[in-house]
């Protein structure tokens, strides 16, 4: 009889070892925490991941806004930022600030150096034609973020509207401006890709002008998207960019040659 009780109290616990090590296979092959918790550590990278990308856009808005107006050959930006205050500019290539402005059909073009009136009120003095145009106000606000974005204004009564311009491609990439030739020896450009210009000013030398032996702009053929590039060094007319949207470009490269700046215009198409 003992025997027998001593039989089956082994067997139980045989029978109970065989159920402990049976659920703990069990638990290895299907960890109900482990799930869970990687579930909640995917829903908590989503949330981190949209995080940094409103961080990230918010970085690139602008906490100062431009005003752009034209009357009687004057034309006035007023600076505010986000509190209604007029921002300390920095200097950046001589001056606090660049003023692009073109018409809208992209054949005008004019580099202008406002100075400041007022507290944010800045002007310059110069006679446009009757047209509209786009302005692009380039400066550096201490210590606020800042992104150039197109001002629209119209001069006088005839207001032709931006719908996108038909420019034609440049197939000759060498033009002349008061007797200077400057050819663009770059031909190809792609998007998505670092792109050089590089410019043959054949032999003459430039002078500095605003701190740099020149200067390029360019926008897309909209007048939505700036872009304002320096030489890559203090002794080439070499310069860096990059396009992120193929279309249709128009540049604007300024050299200066004794005491005149020459704007070297070319379309080019980014594929």
């Amino acid at each position: 009889m003992k025997r027998s009780t001593a039989t089956w109290a082994i067997s139980a616990i045989v029978y109970l070892g065989i159920i402990i090590i049976g659920y703990s296979v069990y638990a290895n092959m299907n960890p109900k925490t482990e799930v869970t918790d990687d579930h909640n550590s995917k829903k908590s990278d989503q949330h981190n991941s949209k995080n940094e990308h409103t961080d990230h856009e918010e970085s690139d808005m602008s906490e100062v806004i431009p005003k752009v107006a034209y009357a009687n050959g004057i034309t006035t930006v007023e600076l505010k930022d986000k509190n209604n205050n007029a921002p300390e500019l920095e200097v950046s290539h001589e001056k606090l600030m660049h003023l692009i402005v073109v018409s809208s059909d992209l054949e005008e073009y004019h580099h202008f150096h406002p100075e400041e009136a007022d507290e944010g009120i800045y002007q310059n003095k110069f006679d446009l034609a009757d047209n509209s145009y786009k302005a692009f106000v380039d400066i550096k606000p201490k210590g606020l973020p800042y992104s150039v974005q197109p001002n629209e204004f119209h001069v006088g009564e005839t207001h032709q509207k931006n719908n996108g311009n038909k420019l034609t491609l440049d197939k000759n990439f060498t033009k002349t401006i008061n007797n200077q030739p400057v050819e663009l020896k770059t031909t190809e450009f792609d998007v998505n890709k670092e792109i050089t210009l590089d410019f043959d000013l054949k032999g003459a030398k430039p002078e500095l002008y605003l701190g740099a032996l020149g200067h390029v702009v360019i926008l897309d053929e909209n007048a939505e998207n700036f872009i304002h590039v320096h030489p890559v060094s203090d002794n080439q007319t070499v310069f860096k960019t990059e396009f992120t949207k193929p279309g249709v470009y128009k540049m604007w490269a300024e050299f200066k040659f004794g005491e005149q700046v020459n704007t070297y215009p070319f379309v080019i198409e980014v594929k």
